[in-house]
């Protein structure tokens, strides 16, 4: 049963849950679309119906952000841990490995997507990688044909957040093949290690946001969405 957050769906799932889902859903040949949810993403989602539509019309709406879990813990729900991005993808990455499905990847830089290829190849031996393609292709229509001729079952799309969720529900349709879809974000800069992660000891304590805001103090006006987020849930009269 999903939760929702002045508006927008969140999938209780873990990482293992939505495997599991996602097991299931291959099986019946049936198309799955991730998408991460964070407080920023509800904030724009109250001004912007398009963003809250291409969220809750995902097939599963991770919990990539402590705000989400600190709002599932005040409204009693059963979000207990974050699934975020860039480790859901390393959690597919790993399944494509072991059940040998073929994944593409698309966006960021030519130089970015490349080397991410290259350290997933290695970090996941034998995975079929069917194809990359960087961020900057015009030709969209050749792009998608270019994908649907690859045979890949599993598409990463690194264009940034909606555009690319925004692609995805254009072109989900014509790319019947492909079974499982995840908008990234900037997940490719951190597997070509282009981007350090956050230390562990922020990760496991869902301090990512703190150690970022230090590395780039700029970043402060975008950590202000999760107060403002948290007090417009507990104020929230509709749930």
């Amino acid at each position: 049963m999903k939760e929702s957050y002045l508006g927008v769906n969140v999938s209780p799932l873990t990482y293992e849950g939505i495997i599991e889902e996602i097991c299931l859903r291959i099986s019946r040949n049936e198309q799955s679309t991730i998408i991460a949810v964070n407080p920023e993403k509800v904030m724009t989602a109250q001004k912007d119906p398009q963003v809250r539509d291409l969220i809750n019309g995902a097939t599963f709406q991770i919990a990539d952000g402590v705000g989400i879990l600190l709002a599932s813990k005040l409204k009693k729900g059963t979000i207990t841990s974050r699934v975020t991005g860039v480790d859901m993808m390393a959690r597919l990455l790993k399944f494509a490995q072991d059940d040998q499905q073929p994944i593409y990847l698309y966006g960021a830089k030519k130089e970015v997507v490349e080397k991410a290829a290259a350290n997933i190849q290695k970090d996941y031996p034998g995975i079929p990688i069917a194809g990359m393609t960087d961020g900057y292709e015009q030709d969209e229509e050749a792009l998608v044909q270019r994908i649907h001729d690859s045979g890949a079952r599993i598409l990463f799309v690194a264009l940034g957040s909606p555009k690319q969720e925004l692609w995805i529900r254009r072109n989900m349709e014509r790319l019947r093949n492909v079974l499982v879809f995840q908008g990234v974000g900037g997940s490719f800069d951190v597997f070509s290690g282009t981007v350090k992660r956050a230390p562990s000891f922020f990760r496991k304590t869902g301090t990512e946001w703190f150690y970022r805001l230090c590395s780039d103090p700029k970043r402060i006006k975008r950590q202000l969405n999760l107060p403002r987020f948290l007090v417009r849930v507990l104020t929230d009269k509709s749930q």
